[in-house]
């Protein structure tokens, strides 16, 4: 496609499907398991074409609709390719795996997202690939982690729960002065609002199940990879038997085509309870790096075309059973894992129980808002009345 505003790309990427006389607008879903051929050559063809992205060959590598998600995504994002898989954690094994062997090692930032912290810690520990995680802040001062058989750098910003943002250009530049792949999760600022190959990324990761299908849904993961690994990540997918549900696949094209405009009410919704928040007695501080007072907005600011509505909230200290009154009784916050659906989602935190190169030491408990797009003045009035269930059940403790 020409040159043009990702608004622009994101109503006309993936929508080429070749057929003869006229076209529905959107790409049908096309479901199948055994693809015909009408040759034997058109059949043993099958395996040299193995790592086209755009070759049917049998419907667990593609169809034409998750090809079509395949082509938006990694237009948006400037990559050489992407494949999409069954879930953001999905998305993520296949991105390591494309890249590690036994008696490897990789660094990880100590404030991903869990279930990448459990994939390091249990099946990578099995097959003999050591992790060693490291300060998300860290920077350029990565290059002292890295040793010969150092393979991968991954980075995931903000962190998950924490928010920190990472300084992705010099970490970046250690990683190719040192030979180091670098994948990142960026499901938390999507295509739109960050483009880590831009920055010096090999390979970008999403939980596609958020704010690219944005209705809480489907289950969908998004690998994009530069020219250099595009062909190994495919690769690794199809060897683990990874693809993306055409049904999911479907759901992530429709959520592409309105992404922009929903990010853009999320990004407008959250800060304006992020700011209300930060004028409540009972919250010690607001994880957001939008807001101005946020260690990472700096960076953010350099870096980031804009902020979606996930934050953390750290309150001054209180019991659980307070936290519990504030949730409970909430109208409009649902309570339930993942994020990125029109909905507003409110949950408690642990990130003490996940970190180890930085111990997590807040005072007092740490909430997960997803701010939806439900008007901003009902959430508050949401919140304001869970304030106040919370400070009846701690003058009562």
């Amino acid at each position: 496609m020409k040159k043009a505003a990702p608004q622009t790309r994101l109503a006309h990427a993936g929508r080429r499907l070749a057929c003869k006389g006229g076209r529905p607008v959107n790409p049908p879903v096309v479901r199948a398991s055994t693809i015909l051929f009408d040759s034997v050559e058109d059949l043993l063809a099958v395996h040299s074409h193995r790592l086209d992205p755009e070759f049917v060959s049998y419907g667990r590598n593609g169809t034409e609709t998750s090809f079509s998600l395949e082509h938006a995504v990694a237009e948006l994002e400037g990559g050489a390719g992407c494949v999409a898989v069954g879930s953001g954690l999905a998305a993520i094994t296949v991105a390591v795996l494309s890249q590690i062997k036994q008696g490897d090692h990789l660094l990880v930032a100590d404030s991903v997202y869990a279930p990448t912290r459990k994939l390091c810690d249990g099946l990578l520990t099995r097959f003999g690939v050591e992790t060693t995680y490291y300060d998300p802040l860290i920077g350029a001062g990565i290059a002292d982690l890295v040793r010969a058989n150092t393979r991968v750098i991954f980075l995931e910003a903000p962190g998950s729960l924490t928010f920190e943002i990472q300084d992705v250009p010099a970490i970046t530049k250690v990683a190719r002065e040192a030979g180091v792949t670098t994948i990142m999760d960026n499901t938390w600022a999507t295509p739109l609002f960050f483009q880590p190959l831009a920055h010096g990324v090999d390979i970008s990761v999403h939980a596609g199940t958020k704010y690219v299908v944005g209705h809480s849904d489907a289950m969908l993961g998004l690998v994009i990879a530069n020219e250099a690994q595009h062909d190994a990540v495919r690769q690794q997918a199809q060897d683990l038997g990874h693809g993306a549900s055409p049904d999911d696949a479907w759901l992530g094209l429709r959520g592409l085509r309105t992404m922009a405009v929903r990010l853009a009410q999320h990004q407008t919704n959250a800060l304006q309870v992020a700011q209300w928040l930060q004028g409540r007695p009972e919250v010690a501080r607001v994880l957001y790096p939008a807001l101005p007072s946020d260690p990472g907005h700096a960076i953010w600011k350099r870096d980031f075309h804009g902020a979606s509505g996930l934050m953390g909230v750290e309150l001054h200290p209180v019991g659980m059973e307070s936290v519990a009154d504030l949730l409970e009784g909430l109208d409009y916050f649902g309570m339930g894992y993942s994020w990125g659906g029109y909905e507003s989602l409110a949950i408690p935190t642990f990130p003490a129980k996940l970190r180890s190169a930085v111990p997590w030491d807040a005072a007092g408990p740490l909430l997960r808002l997803h701010i939806g797009l439900e008007d901003p003045a009902d959430l508050i009035a949401d919140l304001e009345a869970g304030f106040h269930r919370l400070r009846q059940r701690a003058a009562a403790e």
